[in-house]
């Protein structure tokens, strides 16, 4: 994988998968054992804020023994300042490869058509697959990705559920996204992705599931429609209920930042149920991972 971007789940084989999170948990056993990273220089774009994104990218970096440049969103004003490609091409020279938090992933791909360095997708307005490969590194920790888990999302089908739908079926796992009427995932990934089925009854689809993940019911920049969303997504909240359909050994996963008292209620948040936080903490290793595989 040297040299290459990664913008999509998508981009990666099953074998190149296992070998990011075999490498992760290496990694994760050892957090300050190797700095195979010295002296290299990621630059982090930023259009959106973040905690997680920035802090793990940056201490994983740290850790691996190179060095991170946080670029927020009035450095650069992507497009507007400066052409995208100018940006890219710029950075591509100082640089060693670019990590970017985008609103369009137009952006994101522009990025990697011009800077000549690998570019990895920190979020896009169509996938989260940092995100993903952090979410299969805690379901294979929690659940065993070899006794095929039954995942239930629940919720918008936004990115985070495109990245989720894209490593389900290279892990050859069930997925079944719950959503209102109108909200269902991109239909060219529903289509490419025939193990994954869609539901507009939330009870129906974490029937039986291992795993029930959800995320906020408006992304960023959806803000104008946050409270029409609130009410429809209403029946679509993750309570003690609705966990109490899914499999008796079910686990809750939640990419974060929660909006508590909107898509899940504190105690499953915080409850026995919940590796929230672990599936957060996973961000800074499976990225970890996929730094040294990029640029190692």
């Amino acid at each position: 994988m040297k040299g290459r971007n990664f913008l999509s789940a998508g981009d990666l084989t099953r074998a190149e998968a296992e070998h990011l999170l075999a490498l992760a948990r290496q990694l994760k056993s050892e957090p300050r054992g190797v700095q195979p990273l010295h002296r290299r220089v990621l630059a982090m774009v930023f259009e959106k804020p973040s905690l997680r994104t920035r802090v793990s990218f940056e201490t994983g970096m740290v850790q691996l023994g190179g060095h991170a440049i946080y670029l927020a969103p009035q450095d650069i004003q992507l497009g507007k300042r400066e052409s995208v490609a100018d940006v890219a091409r710029n950075l591509g020279r100082m640089a060693d490869a670019i990590m970017a938090r985008v609103f369009r992933h137009e952006t994101v791909a522009a990025l990697a058509r011009w800077a000549g360095v690998p570019v990895i997708n920190g979020l896009s307005d169509l996938e989260h697959p940092c995100q993903g490969l952090a979410d299969f590194l805690t379901i294979e920790e929690h659940c065993g990705l070899a006794s095929k888990p039954v995942l239930a999302y629940i919720g918008d089908g936004n990115n985070v559920c495109h990245s989720l739908m894209l490593f389900a079926r290279l892990f050859e796992l069930d997925l079944r996204v719950g959503c209102p009427e109108g909200y269902a995932p991109l239909a060219a990934l529903r289509e490419a992705c025939p193990n994954v089925s869609i539901h507009h009854d939330p009870r129906a689809a974490v029937a039986g599931a291992q795993v029930v993940y959800t995320d906020v019911w408006a992304s960023m920049g959806q803000e104008d429609s946050a409270a029409e969303r609130a009410q429809v997504f209403a029946p679509f909240q993750v309570d003690s209920e609705l966990m109490a359909a899914a499999a008796p050994e079910a686990r809750f996963m939640h990419c974060l930042p929660a909006h508590r008292g909107g898509e899940v209620t504190d105690e499953v948040l915080d409850g026995p149920q919940s590796i929230a936080f672990d599936q957060a903490e996973n961000r800074l290793h499976a990225q970890k991972a996929l730094l040294v595989a990029l640029l190692g």
